[in-house]
């Protein structure tokens, strides 16, 4: 199974970012992909603090998802990106992944559940929280659990992904910048991967704004392929038989004492 992930800055403005996840999905097609990750609320940017994301927000059958239906159809690979779902509080969005499948389903959705009120940000005053429920779609020889960016930092999460079947994780992230964030970033991909004995695929934002850094980890720990801070695509092969010989090797997940 090939993984591609996309790092790039999304824009406040919406169509220029149905541009880019047109031309990145282009570029990805040469390298045959099954499963291609977009970072965190990629259909349009957070932007600035003070500025409501009601307005922008769209519903799952909006033209942000019918644009990657079209293009996960065409490209015959699953594509996971973020966005802002649209809720009954007109003024707070949902912060929702979406998945599409290679006829251009929609796979599942999963609403953020753990939201940024963090480093001197409060995510929660524009965003509403997501049910804290494990979401996983297959793909491929590997069942795929959904999380995003903050969520990184909760184990317990990663690990109701992995008790729901997860034997990878896709992150979409928009991780922002600031003192030594970047390499909790990359200690906490890794640390997930380790913990749970499972791929990780971090696909970031980068720019002015965020670190970038996306990576894809082996069960192990092993960065597979990885970026620095400019855009770009990160691509690696991935085979469930390699988290069944690392499970085997380290079987962790069967050593737990929960009582």
């Amino acid at each position: 199974m090939r993984v591609v992930l996309v790092q790039a800055a999304s824009d406040v403005d919406k169509a220029a970012n149905l541009m880019a996840v047109t031309q990145f999905l282009h570029r990805a097609e040469r390298h045959r992909p099954d499963l291609v990750v977009f970072p965190e609320a990629f259909m349009q940017d957070f932007g600035k603090p003070d500025t409501g994301l009601g307005a922008a927000a769209e519903p799952l059958d909006g033209p942000f998802v019918s644009l990657l239906a079209e293009r996960a159809r065409a490209l015959e690979a699953v594509v996971i990106a973020g966005m802002f779902e649209r809720s009954a509080d007109r003024e707070r969005p949902y912060n929702t992944v979406v998945a599409l499948g290679a006829h251009g389903e929609l796979l599942a959705s999963y609403r953020k559940a753990h939201l940024y009120d963090s480093f001197g940000y409060r995510e929660s005053d524009r965003l509403l929280a997501g049910e804290p429920r494990p979401v996983v779609i297959e793909v491929c020889d590997l069942t795929v659990g959904l999380m995003t960016c903050y969520d990184l930092r909760f184990p317990e999460f990663g690990r109701l992904l992995v008790d729901a079947g997860a034997t990878a994780m896709a992150v979409p992230a928009a991780w922002v910048r600031g003192p030594l964030k970047e390499g909790h970033w990359e200690t906490l991909v890794s640390a997930r991967a380790i913990e749970n004995t499972c791929f990780v695929f971090g696909a970031a934002q980068c720019g002015s704004h965020y670190a970038g850094r996306s990576m894809i980890v082996d069960p192990m720990g092993v960065a597979l392929a990885s970026l620095g801070e400019g855009p770009g695509l990160a691509v690696a092969d991935v085979d469930a038989a390699r988290v069944d010989e690392v499970r085997r090797l380290n079987p962790s997940l069967l050593n737990r004492r929960l009582h």
